[in-house]
């Protein structure tokens, strides 16, 4: 079975239920690691039967599915307010101290953590986290390549790509270094971020960055 597969929701109580089993599974994966944690566990942190958790999802890479898909609704639906607001960059260098604050928080750095060691490990799962990312990357090249047309630059895609994979890793690289590091300042992070944001959204491509 696929590890996607889960059952259709009744909304909006179907929906509720499905929430519940996500916020108790990624407590569970991020206490217990992904094999750690059990089926059983997670029902009992859901509050609800086995059973139950098997109507909506059909194993824990499917669960894990749903939470990768979660992360990305919220992703893209920021990228596209992003892009609609009437200064791109400063609403993005707003958002800045929220994505640090998210990526610095323990449990959702764990959490992250977690899903990316199974993926190494879990070809199913690295394929549900690599398609995630792709979408993530091309909404957020989308964005990029918007704020850079305002500023007056004409980029080809290498140069948006290498961009967004630049902020991507930034932003990403706050998970480990929150745990190998947790006294991180992160006052001066956010004002270090939205320098570097700021300098490489409106700053010409160098000649290196284009294509030959």
């Amino acid at each position: 079975m696929s590890a996607t597969h889960t059952a259709p929701c009744d909304h909006p109580r179907g929906e509720a239920r499905r929430a519940q089993i996500l916020d108790a599974a990624a407590d569970c994966f991020r206490n217990h690691g992904f094999h750690g944690a059990s089926i059983a566990q997670i029902s009992k942190s859901a509050g609800m039967s086995a059973g139950h958790i098997y109507h909506y999802f059909a194993n824990k890479e499917a669960i894990i599915a749903a939470i990768v898909e979660r992360d990305l609704e919220r992703i893209l639906s920021l990228a596209a307010e992003l892009r609609s607001a009437g200064n791109v960059l400063q609403a993005m260098l707003d958002c800045a101290a929220e994505g640090i604050r998210c990526n610095l928080d323990p449990k959702s750095a764990g959490l992250q953590l977690e899903i990316v060691a199974e993926a190494a490990r879990n070809p199913d799962v690295a394929s549900v986290v690599q398609v995630a990312d792709r979408q993530s990357r091309k909404s957020l090249a989308e964005t990029f390549s918007t704020m850079r047309r305002i500023h007056g630059h004409t980029d080809d895609e290498q140069v948006v790509a290498a961009l967004t994979e630049l902020v991507a890793a930034m932003f990403e690289g706050l998970a480990i270094r929150s745990i190998r590091n947790p006294d991180l300042d992160e006052t001066m992070l956010t004002t270090m971020f939205r320098r570097v944001i700021s300098k490489v959204v409106a700053e010409a491509p160098t000649d290196e960055l284009r294509r030959p």
